[in-house]
């Protein structure tokens, strides 16, 4: 691992919400500010289904790395806003299947750098880099990519639970198409972010995060097909996240915060935001 752009303590937002703090706090992690609870506790009075699906996209991740490792035999994993590490990450289900695996983790949130850095010390073979995600020829050219990922052998890129931090301002299309069209045939981009079917709902939802300081564009399924347009889905295609190769049994999560155990299967009663992906693969 390099060491260079070491975050210090002053780097770390503490005043506004994080994506990754928040997301990190509905999967049941400790390393948050009020500010981050305050966000979530507001959001989900107004969608009370985001931390069901929320927790639903964390299990994805562990089925979705699964088969990448095991049926399509990929070794090379990049997890594109990856969040605060939390248990079953993306090289440790990879390496439990596929122990010469490799994985570089890319999240724009200082924080996750500095607690990433002390997850790997020692994994020679995984690595966090701090970049923007938006900023796909940087992250293609950064020396520690250049290192662990060979690009003219095919690869798993991960966009999990992130596609809604790209509006369409940020042209997502291309933020996932530069990587893909670098690496190899045979390669798999894995992609997943909260949908819905409401316009309302939608419209609503995108105000409140976006005010709130965090770029935020919920989407309808559709809308999320032609992002991703030019892949081939792996069956059973793109779909809400529960229905994606469901297992009876699979590692389960930490537990629900207690102060929000309210909202424990709330996606149950509103069926009008999910988390709709799946895995694509590249000819």
């Amino acid at each position: 691992m390099t060491h260079d752009d070491q975050p210090s303590l002053a780097d770390i937002p503490n005043d506004v919400p994080t994506s990754a703090r928040a997301y990190g706090w509905l999967l049941g992690g400790k390393d948050n500010y009020e500010v981050d609870r305050q966000f979530i506790r507001k959001q989900l009075e107004s969608h009370p289904a985001g931390l069901d699906i929320t927790r639903q996209n964390r299990l994805f991740l562990y089925r979705a790395v699964r088969y990448l490792a095991t049926e399509a035999g990929i070794r090379q994993f990049i997890d594109m806003g990856c969040g605060l590490p939390t248990d079953n990450n993306v090289h440790q289900v990879a390496q439990q299947f596929r122990p010469d695996a490799r994985v570089i983790y890319v999240d724009i949130d200082p924080i996750v750098l500095a607690h990433g850095r002390a997850l790997l010390a020692g994994d020679a073979s995984t690595t966090v880099i701090t970049a923007d995600m938006r900023d796909q020829d940087f992250i293609l050219e950064h020396p520690d990519v250049r290192r662990l990922i060979d690009f003219s052998e095919p690869v798993a890129t991960l966009f999990l639970s992130v596609g809604h931090h790209l509006p369409d301002a940020d042209d997502p299309r291309r933020v996932v198409h530069t990587i893909m069209d670098r690496a190899a045939p045979g390669s798999h981009v894995t992609f997943s972010q909260v949908a819905c079917d409401d316009p309302v709902k939608s419209a609503l939802m995108t105000e409140q995060v976006t005010s709130a300081g965090i770029p935020w564009q919920t989407r309808t399924p559709a809308e999320i097909d032609e992002l991703l347009s030019g892949f081939d889905p792996v069956e059973p295609g793109l779909c809400n996240l529960v229905d994606w190769r469901p297992m009876d049994l699979q590692p389960p999560l930490a537990p629900v915060p207690a102060e929000l155990a309210q909202y424990e299967g709330a996606s149950k009663a509103d069926r009008s935001i999910y988390e709709y992906g799946g895995v694509l693969r590249k000819r």
